[in-house]
Parts: structure tokens; sequence; C-alpha cells
């Protein structure tokens, strides 16, 4: 039976709603313990950020999309700038290429496609039944949270468990608690949290009010791996979660829950220092300028913003120094006519974000086989590959299929399933 419930915490802030659905029931030895203090401390910490919070403990179907179309209905009154997080904890699968929040009561483990079938009928579709749902707002943020998640380290295969990979609505940013292809696991204690959702929690509560929802996101994942990297059990080590993000929307909006009354800088020389790193868009100049920020301002509420920037561009400036990625600083310089959102996504990826790389790269797509333009598309989508995004790589490989040059084709096809990402049954060219 579903328990739901809205309760008032720290005064709301105009325009922040979630919902959050915890699936702990499951049969076959399946029960997740942790799911019940997950939706406990996770609407606490919202509360606490000035969202109205709904949630549901143990769903079925019926139960959870009659919670999603009351959410939507909200959703449609929500101000531009508003925002919206979903959270669902529980078993999560991937069927066919779409990625299935497990219902309560219904076993999340099946041997054959029938039984698969039966998962998704009674299920609830991640994208179709929650994200279509949500409506995009240029100037807000729709945010859903996956900790979808497994007890068992035996059972738990890594090429085989986990949801598959994604790319964001405008105006969205969808965070899985582990990659795509990966498992997430779960202690089989009902007084700790998973993982994710204990750094999540940890995170939305004590970041500074100048941190912005992505950013803070970002903050979970770094601090997931970190965690558990360190984990004094070998088999959790090496089943180490890398929590996944794909980011869409150009809006930033933090986590105050109140008008501003504190100095956000301390002095001029922050205030010029956080100028020239947020104005950066090379990568290796942003590591250094984030770096240097973080050593000389360590207690700047800004210090988190700068920790995902250095991160990021780590990653980014490792992989742009490769001879085989052929993408300068002149790359990254703004293109007046392509307009303002090819130039946020063009510093994004600058900061290793692996879906503004190829949006970026799809702008230079053309039907053309050779040329600047054509080699530009390449470039770009070899690199949101390198950062991670499998969608990209994968489109990357059809797209040398269709200009007939197979050994380059075969590479992206495999550096997509490297990266977990299944493409669905209807897609042309479907991977063998």
């Amino acid at each position: 039976m579903a328990q739901s419930t809205e309760t008032a915490g720290t005064p709301p802030v105009a325009g922040r709603i979630a919902l959050l659905i915890g699936n702990r029931d499951y049969p076959g030895g399946q029960d997740l313990p942790p799911i019940t203090k997950n939706v406990r401390d996770v609407h606490l910490a919202l509360e606490k950020r000035g969202f109205v919070v709904t949630d549901a403990l143990d769903a079925d179907r019926s139960t959870a999309l009659r919670l999603v179309d009351s959410f939507a209905q909200q959703l449609q009154k929500l101000p531009e700038e508003g925002v919206a997080l979903f959270y669902f904890s529980g078993h999560g699968i991937q069927v066919n290429a779409e990625n299935v929040l497990v219902s309560a009561h219904i076993d999340p483990v099946f041997k054959n496609t029938v039984e698969s079938e039966n998962i998704v009928k009674n299920s609830v579709a991640l994208f179709e039944n929650v994200l279509k749902r949500m409506p995009n707002r240029q100037a807000g943020l729709n945010v859903a949270v996956i900790d979808a998640c497994r007890t068992s380290i035996r059972a738990t295969s890594p090429a085989s468990d986990g949801l598959n990979q994604v790319e964001a609505p405008a105006g969205s940013l969808i965070a899985f608690s582990t990659g795509a292809g990966r498992p997430a696991l779960a202690p089989a204690d009902e007084n700790r949290n998973t993982f994710y959702t204990e750094s999540l929690v940890k995170i939305l509560t004590n970041a500074s009010d100048e941190t912005s929802f992505a950013d803070m996101f970002r903050l979970v994942k770094i601090d997931v791996q970190t965690t558990m990297l360190s984990h004094p059990i070998e088999a959790v080590r090496k089943l180490a979660q890398f929590p996944f993000i794909a980011e869409n929307s150009h809006a930033t909006i933090a986590l105050a829950t109140t008008t501003r009354k504190a100095k956000r800088f301390q002095s001029a020389d922050e205030e010029g220092d956080w100028a020239k790193l947020t104005q950066s868009g090379w990568a290796p100049e942003i590591y250094k300028l984030a770096d240097e920020f973080l050593q000389r301002y360590p207690n700047s509420p800004l210090a988190g913003g700068a920790l995902v920037a250095r991160d990021g561009a780590s990653e980014a400036a490792r992989i742009l120094s490769r001879s085989d990625i052929r993408l300068f600083r002149s790359s990254f310089l703004p293109q007046p006519d392509l307009g303002d959102a090819y130039a946020k996504d063009l510093a994004k990826a600058a900061r290793g974000d692996k879906d503004a790389a190829a949006r970026v790269g799809r702008q230079w797509q053309t039907k053309a086989t050779s040329g600047p333009e054509a080699l530009r598309y390449e470039a770009w989508m070899q690199y949101s590959a390198e950062l991670g995004n499998g969608i990209a790589s994968y489109e990357l490989a059809l797209h040398y299929r269709r200009i007939r040059q197979p050994q380059p084709a075969a590479k992206w096809e495999d550096r997509a399933r490297e990266l977990g990402y299944t493409p669905p049954p209807s897609l042309d060219n479907v991977r063998k």
C-alpha cells in the first residue's frame, strides 16, 4: 500500500516541488531495506531547500502513474524559473533499451522475454511515463534522480546489470546513481542509506547556498566515487559506482532558499578570480584557474563550483591533449551566427560536459561526407564519446557507416558498447 505525505518544513520557495517514490517490497529475496530511510532523508533535505514534497512508499504501477499525473499537473502551474524534482529509489532494469522503474511487489529478476514483458507491463517507464510528462522550461529546471539498486554483491554482474544511457530533454538534468550498464549497491540494513542517496543527502544539506543544482549533482558524483573507492570492503571498491549525469539546461539556479543577504565575495580579488574562471573557455586554463581559486579561497561559498570546474576540466584537458582528437583552442571560440545557446554549450563542453559537446557537434552535422564542417562534426562527437557519451559514440558509428568507413564505424560502436549504451530496437542499423 502506497503511503503519501506532504509535510511542512522551512517555508517553501515559490516554484519548487518534488515527487519521491521509494519501493522496498520486492519478492524473491530482492527486498531493499534502505529505501524507507532514503525517502525520509531526501524528503527532509529537500524541504530545507524550499521544496514542497510528496512521497510514496511501495507504489504499484497504478499508484505511481496517479502520482506522476498529479505531479505533472502541478508542473503546469510552476513559474518559468521553477525547479521540479522526481526521485525514484528501488529496482531498475533495462528492457529493449528502455529504462524501467520496477513497481513494488514485482520480481525484478527475469529469465525470458515473457517475464521481462510482464515487468514492463506492471512498472513505470522512465521516459514515456515520467520525463515526457515534465514540460520544458528554458529558465527553470526539471530534475530526475534514479537510485536503482541491487542488494547482493555476489549476484551482481557489471556486464549485464544497470540502466541505459539517456540524454536529457531541454531544461532537464537526469542523475543516475551509477553508470549505464553498471550496478548500484544497497546495504542490507534499513538503518543505512544507499551509497548514492547518502551522498545526495549530505551534499544537498551541506552545500553552500551559492552552489547551483547542476554543480550539486556533480559534487554528489565526486563524493560517491571517493566514498566507494576508499571503502574498507574490497567487493565494494571493485563495484564502485560512477554516477551518470545527463544535462541539457542553460539556466543556473542556486540552492539558496532565500534572497541572499551575505556578501558573495569576501574581497575584490576573489571576485576577480572567479570572473576569470567563469569566463575562460579552454580546459587547461580552466583547470589551472579553478585549482588556484581553491587554494586561495578554500572557504569561499563558490568553492564547490570551482571543484566541479576543476574536476571536469581535468578530464577534458586530458582528452584534448590527445593527437587523435582534432579540437584546438580555436575550436572553443563562440560562433556569433550560431547564437548564445551554442556559446553556452561551448563553455560547458570545455568543462567536461559530454552532452554539451554532442550538442555542439550536431550544430556542425551536414550531409556532406567531407570538408571542414564534416570534420568538425566528427571531432566534436569523438570528444563527446571520449567524455562518456555513448549515444554520441553510436551516432558517430552510424555516420561512418553511412559514408562507408567500416573501421572507424566499428571503433565507435565498440566505444558505445563500452559505455553501456544500447540503441533502441527501432533505431536504424541496430547494433549486432
